[in-house]
């Protein structure tokens, strides 16, 4: 199990929680069942507020995991946990296992490059570079890894990273425009196209359509659904109609008072909605809280 001490720990566990070689210089797309992500008895803090209590989760390769659950259940911190974020908040601190096909993302030996390369994230509110032209706010994430690629292959690897993100006929005209002018929806999608030119196994979406508008959430849910046929997808969402939409599985986060949050179920996201094994779990996504 790997380990970052917190400063100080005095709550009492009070819920059981079922547990449910150096870079190419172009990296090759994952196939077959890689992607599998499993978080195994993650505990997190900050400082000595502890805020995840043993969460463990399954989240399978090639599906849509959505994450839901009222807000400071630590939902959103759960899943900076699953590429590494979390350790760069001063005094945030965990402890516990992420698996991405078996290996331990915090095994001291592994790169932290290596492990944001294969688990990437697109945040709540589209973060482009402003000033850099589209074309290059793509590609951005190669030199950031150290991957070297003739021009060619970032022309084919640009093209593909949007078309993947429904952004290439929107685009391909004007490549060398900035991307901070793009529309907010649009800018959204560049973002995903920047994390898939890396080729990661896994993205991580964080509530990525809060900010944006019914027409441009409906483009992001279809590239997510697009998507899915060759990456594994886990999405924080407050939106209980688009974790329907979108996902497989679903996962319910709950915090309650001066408790630390915890997973109170997951499974199939039919199940989920239609006949969930806790009546919390029923109350949330038939929106009696939250």
């Amino acid at each position: 199990m790997s380990i970052q001490q917190p400063v100080a720990d005095t709550l009492e566990v009070t819920t059981d929680i079922p547990v449910a070689p150096a870079a190419p210089s172009l990296p090759v797309a994952h196939g077959g069942e890689e992607g599998s992500l499993e978080a195994r008895d993650i505990t997190a803090w900050f400082g000595t507020n502890k805020v995840l209590d043993r969460v463990s989760l399954a989240m399978p390769a090639g599906q849509v995991t959505a994450l839901i659950g009222p807000s400071g259940c630590g939902k959103s911190t759960f899943l900076r946990i699953l590429n590494r974020m979390h350790e760069l908040v001063p005094g945030a601190s965990m402890a516990g296992e992420v698996l991405l096909d078996g290996e331990d993302l915090y095994e001291a030996n592994r790169r932290l490059t290596d492990a944001r390369r294969q688990v990437g994230m697109v945040f709540q509110k589209p973060n482009p570079f402003p000033a850099m032209s589209i074309y290059d706010n793509v590609v951005a994430g190669l030199r950031l890894t150290g991957s070297k690629v003739d021009r060619d292959a970032k022309d084919t690897l640009v093209e593909e990273c949007l078309t993947k993100a429904g952004l290439w006929n929107e685009t391909k005209d004007r490549l060398r425009q900035p991307g901070g002018a793009l529309s907010g929806g649009q800018q959204q999608r560049l973002c995903i196209a920047r994390s898939l030119a890396v080729r990661p196994k896994v993205l991580l979406m964080d509530e990525p359509c809060s900010a944006l508008d019914p027409t441009s959430t409906r483009r992001i849910e279809q590239t997510i659904r697009e998507l899915v046929e060759d990456i594994t997808i886990v999405i924080v969402t407050h939106n209980m109609q688009q974790a329907q939409r979108v996902s497989e599985q679903c996962a319910f986060f709950l915090a309650e008072q001066g408790k630390p949050g915890v997973i109170v179920e997951h499974g199939p996201t039919e199940a989920m909605f239609s006949e969930p094994s806790d009546t919390r779990t029923f109350d949330y996504v038939h929106g009696r809280f939250g």
